[in-house]
């Protein structure tokens, strides 16, 4: 099997993960509740919960147990989605090829479908102490991971330095930039490879190891989306180009071409498979998710 097949096939089982956990569309919430379907729905890479389930697998995971979690942080990321789309924040009116939320159902129903989606994320990675398997400690721990990389030190935090230094212009450092780049985009990644770690007994030096791999894949993603938002287009990407420019934003590219860029993205790729490779003298082997982040460095979309 190619790895396209066996990524598509991995795409379709988390999506039925992800489903699984929906909320119905039912009593007065259900246009909300719709809202933040049809954003779930919307489709996509499914990056974080694929790379939780296979950091889960790495370190000997087994059963239902990481699930939870998987439906936890892709709600969580397509919460960041719907309100990074608004005519507040970046005034995009597609992704993944069709219409934005707030396009769809409103500016205020957005809003409160990506509340919504916050929200329900916690309740449900709350569903995983309903489990049997997988002691509470893993996942109480596991649950902090989440709160802190999502919040105002991770995502959140992000997010703000990413607003303000719209302003700035020509005076965003490449120190503003990783900040930028660590917190609105690695954070979720973390999140997402170390509670795969955690839920699977993985120790302290092997979860710190994986928290630094996954800042690498983090920034090197978001290099290549800052190098796509130039040289791809909206039938590939599914969303408008050039917002960046658009919205002011000073990007990797921006600030040191994309030459220079594209050689950063390939250095932070290598090394964090670099990294997890190490792991491999231990025993803990995943070529699958070795794979999945070489194809990081070569996505067109």
């Amino acid at each position: 099997m190619s790895f396209d097949e066996k990524l598509n096939k991995k795409v379709k089982e988390t999506e039925a993960v992800i489903s699984t956990y929906l909320p119905k569309g039912e009593g007065w919430a259900k246009t909300v509740i719709d809202a933040m379907n049809y954003s779930v729905n919307a489709g996509g890479k499914r990056l974080r919960p694929m790379l939780m389930a296979e950091t889960y697998r790495l370190f000997g995971g087994e059963g239902r147990l990481v699930e939870p979690f998987m439906a936890a942080i892709e709600m969580i990321h397509t919460y960041s989605l719907v309100h990074d789309d608004l005519p507040a924040m970046d005034n995009d009116e597609y992704r993944r090829g069709r219409k934005t939320t707030w396009v769809e159902y409103g500016e205020a129903m957005a809003i409160l479908a990506g509340d919504g989606l916050l929200n329900y994320a916690f309740e449900t990675a709350l569903k995983a102490f309903e489990l049997p398997d997988g002691d509470a400690d893993k996942k109480a721990k596991a649950l902090s991971i989440l709160a802190k990389k999502a919040g105002i030190y991770g995502m959140i935090g992000g997010q703000t330095a990413d607003i303000e230094a719209e302003n700035l212009g020509d005076k965003v450092t490449e120190e503003h930039l990783l900040f930028i780049h660590e917190h609105k985009t690695a954070a979720l990644i973390q999140a997402s490879m170390m509670i795969g770690a955690v839920l699977a007994g993985a120790d302290e030096e092997q979860i710190a190891l994986v928290e630094k791999a996954a800042y690498e894949i983090g920034v090197a993603f978001q290099i290549q989306d800052d190098i796509l938002d130039v040289t791809s287009n909206l039938e590939t990407l599914g969303k408008p180009v050039g917002s960046d420019e658009k919205n002011n934003k000073t990007t990797y590219v921006i600030l040191k071409g994309i030459e220079e860029a594209s050689k950063e993205q390939r250095e932070l790729s290598n090394h964090a498979i670099e990294l997890l490779e190490s792991l491999g003298e231990k025993g803990f082997q995943n070529e699958f998710l070795m794979e999945l982040i070489r194809s990081l460095i070569t996505r067109i979309k």
